[in-house]
């Protein structure tokens, strides 16, 4: 079962038109490895803060 945090990280993207490669790019990460880490029963260490991190930043930058 994936981490917890993914389902919040999902949700907000939704919420925010962000798409998985917005998110991607943003990190700086391929999209298929973004998505293994999102559905990762045991993410990489400090990959939450990193994908908040870009997520905040991408919502920042969307105008409203």
């Amino acid at each position: 079962m994936p981490a917890q945090w993914t389902g919040a990280i999902v949700g907000e993207m939704h919420n925010n038109n962000i798409t998985g490669k917005m998110l991607a790019a943003k990190l700086g990460w391929n999209e298929k490895y973004l998505s293994q880490v999102l559905n990762s029963a045991e993410p990489p260490k400090k990959a939450e803060a990193k994908v908040r991190a870009a997520l905040n930043a991408l919502i920042a930058d969307t105008p409203s």
